[in-house]
């Protein structure tokens, strides 16, 4: 039932877990936070679950027809080979679903894999890429075949020691898993720009978006739509009611009408000079919280608590940049 879960906690649109022809065969245990350990700080997931390890035919008699009862658009996510996603492709056309993701799973030939399942099936498909693949030319190469392009899968194999124990979290061969969560989300933005910038192809972005800013930044790298799943492991499925408000409560409070109003907006500044002036100081923003004094290795910043300012020494200011993404409160910025 966690599809209806998600439908119930506010999502737009569901994707399933991705089948391909056999149930996957799936090591325990397969999933480990990522943080520090303590309550609060998991802000990623290591996981080693493969695809699905339900039968195809359970999907398509029980699994999609459930998650159709939802009311929401239903994608399926299908794998691998060009053989696999041309038989797998009218099934679960067949079943109802609104479009077809395919995962190549870093298995490679992307093209005929797109190619294969554009032949098979009338409804839209989208290619979800790895992040260890040139993703520009790889999505440049599938434009005549998709639909759009879904970025980024996990990332790995990545690893993580149970210090207790003295063993790894997972039980796959080596111990190891593949990365999602927050600890992505600066990958999975250079890939969402770096396809934006060579396709007019819609580009759904995935890794770490855990609030509505995420998602916001993802639109400015040109995303038209957010994929959310690690948040909702780690919170419960109201997250997605969450980050959906969070989105509306900042397009209201910037006098945006909508997304398409921000999409985009980054890219042309990807080649813009670097920051030349010290930061600027909104003290109407700042608390004097002092983060910024403590990433300052320059001991550039001043803190004058008796006369409530802070400031920027101008002489020692390396314009590094590092207090402005730093500060929770947006008091610093870059000089326009």
């Amino acid at each position: 039932m966690t599809l209806l879960n998600a439908a119930a906690g506010g999502a737009g649109g569901l994707v399933a877990k991705t089948v391909s022809v056999k149930p996957a065969e799936i090591p325990h245990p397969n999933m480990a936070a990522v943080g520090s350990g303590r309550v609060g700080s998991q802000r990623g997931v290591l996981n080693a679950e493969l695809w699905s390890e339900i039968p195809l035919a359970q999907w398509i008699e029980r699994e999609y027809p459930i998650a159709l009862s939802a009311g929401l658009p239903l994608i399926a996510s299908i794998g691998y080979t060009p053989e696999e996603v041309s038989e797998i492709g009218p099934k679960v056309e067949a079943a109802g679903v609104k479009a077809i993701e395919f995962s190549t799973h870093y298995v490679g030939g992307h093209e005929k894999i797109a190619q294969a399942l554009r032949k098979s099936v009338k409804i839209p498909i989208f290619a979800k890429i790895s992040p260890r693949v040139d993703v520009a030319s790889v999505a440049k190469s599938l434009e005549p075949y998709v639909d759009g392009i879904v970025a980024i899968n996990t990332y790995g194999p990545c690893l993580r020691i149970d210090i207790e124990r003295g063993r790894p979290f997972l039980g796959s061969e080596n111990g190891s898993g593949w990365l999602s969560g927050a600890a992505l989300k600066p990958m999975a933005m250079r890939c969402v720009a770096d396809i934006a910038s060579v396709t007019k192809k819609p580009v759904v972005a995935v890794g770490g978006v855990m609030s509505g800013e995420d998602a916001i930044e993802f639109f400015m790298a040109g995303a038209s739509a957010v994929q959310v799943c690690t948040a909702a492991i780690l919170e419960g499925p109201t997250v997605y009611g969450r980050i959906a408000r969070e989105i509306e409560e900042w397009l209201d409070a910037h006098g945006k009408d909508s997304v398409e109003d921000i999409r985009g907006a980054a890219l042309k500044h990807m080649t813009s000079p670097e920051m030349q002036s010290p930061p600027e100081v909104d003290m109407e923003r700042c608390t004097l919280c002092g983060l910024c004094v403590k990433s300052c290795v320059y001991n550039a910043i001043i803190v004058d608590k008796a006369e409530h300012t802070l400031s920027i020494d101008v002489e020692r200011c390396a314009r590094c940049g590092l207090c402005i993404s730093t500060c929770p409160y947006r008091a610093l910025s870059v000089p326009e």
